[in-house]
């Protein structure tokens, strides 16, 4: 049975020294606190650099900022997952190269 919108209860959590209700299932609710926490670290660390004035600001560089790393993983992660591919590419036709030579010896 999957959890639904139903099954979720009002949660308490801070964001930047405010207050938020926020709905979220019960086997959510850890990572909802992990998010937040982050969230709030990262608005912080961007409050007191001074550069960045109101908390719809802030917010906005907090996001920015997260969005950048994400996408940046992203890459990481997309150019790892080629690289991999492509040695299996290889491997493979070194295998299909072996198999046939073998093939022919024992014609």
């Amino acid at each position: 049975m999957s959890p639904t919108a139903k099954d979720a209860k009002p949660m308490r959590i801070h964001i930047l020294d405010k207050e938020y209700l926020v709905a979220c299932p019960d086997h959510e609710r850890e990572a909802l606190f992990a998010s937040a926490e982050f969230l709030s670290e990262k608005m912080k660390e961007i409050r007191d650099t001074g550069k960045v004035v109101g908390a719809d600001r802030i917010a906005v560089m907090a996001a920015l900022n997260m969005a950048h790393e994400l996408l940046e993983h992203k890459t990481t992660k997309d150019d790892y997952q080629h690289a991999i591919s492509s040695r299996i590419r290889a491997l493979q036709e070194k295998l299909d190269v072996a198999l046939n030579n073998s093939n022919q010896l024992e014609l």
